[in-house]
């Protein structure tokens, strides 16, 4: 029988991940290292694979360089900029990720965040909860997804998937990428700068990284104007985050909860 091979686990051990790649590999942890020099003395030179749960963990290439015998990272998730792929392909190392997998997932996550952000529907349940609804009723929301134009930034699988269900609600999809994608209807911007400023939303899907870092800056939300939505379904770093938080109106201010229903009437 031949040897199972030696795979490190990095991120959180979940229950279907560790299952799954037990019976097939020995399975060590990496959370379970306590002392990482024992661990990279004793441990890492029999390691094979990466099996990488957590996209926030970094597998760059000083740390692949310390498994000589390393053959393969396997990431669970679309994005893989948290892995040097780069330098793992000039190492002979194959990097996979798992395209596809969570597809339609994040599409209707990211129309509920356009849903609730037009709508406002967690204020709303907020001031419910508060018992404010016994004082006066909360106001209409003024935004709509009515008469808007949504432009999307990138237009790769989870961007068609949300297009798709823009379109089925009746709302106007445009779109910035690189370059114009194959097989879609929907008009091609091929400057940001240009689509921010006709569009009323902008959702951001596109990969994370140095090329996209700080993409939506000052400027592109200026353009957008005061009465845009972004959406970012991407990675973090893709926002100029306090470029966009000095745009834009002040955070919300949590609506203090109280015990649901309220035990007296105003």
């Amino acid at each position: 029988m031949a040897e199972k091979a030696d795979v490190l686990l990095i991120g959180p051990p979940k229950p279907v991940i560790v299952t799954g790649l037990t019976g097939a590999f020995n399975l060590v942890k990496f959370s379970d290292a306590k002392d990482r020099d024992k661990f990279f003395a004793e441990s890492a030179p029999r390691v094979r694979g990466m099996a990488v749960a957590a996209t926030e963990e970094r597998v760059d290439g000083p740390f692949m360089k310390r498994f000589p015998r390393l053959e393969i990272v396997s990431s669970f998730g679309v994005g893989y900029d948290h892995v040097d792929a780069a330098w793992a392909g000039a190492h002979g190392i194959t990097v996979t990720n798992t395209p596809d997998v969570l597809t339609e997932e994040v599409a209707d996550t990211a129309l509920g965040l356009l849903l609730c952000t037009a709508r406002e529907f967690p204020q709303a349940e907020r001031y419910l909860r508060a018992g404010q609804w016994l004082k006066k009723n909360y106001p209409l929301s003024k935004a709509t997804l009515r008469d808007r134009t949504v432009g999307m930034v990138g237009m790769g699988r989870i961007g068609q998937a949300i297009a798709r269900r823009l379109a089925a609600m009746h709302v106007p999809v445009v779109y910035h990428s690189r370059r114009p994608a194959a097989g879609v209807p929907y008009r091609h911007y091929p400057k940001l700068i240009d689509m921010a400023r006709d569009v009323d939303v902008l959702m951001v899907i596109t990969p994370g990284g140095a090329e996209t870092k700080n993409l939506i800056n000052a400027e592109v939300l200026a353009a957008l104007g005061p009465d845009g939505i972004l959406i970012n379904m991407s990675r973090g770093s893709v926002v100029d985050n306090l470029l966009a938080w000095a745009a834009g109106k002040p955070p919300l201010t949590p609506v203090p909860e109280t015990p649901w229903p309220p035990k007296t009437r105003a």
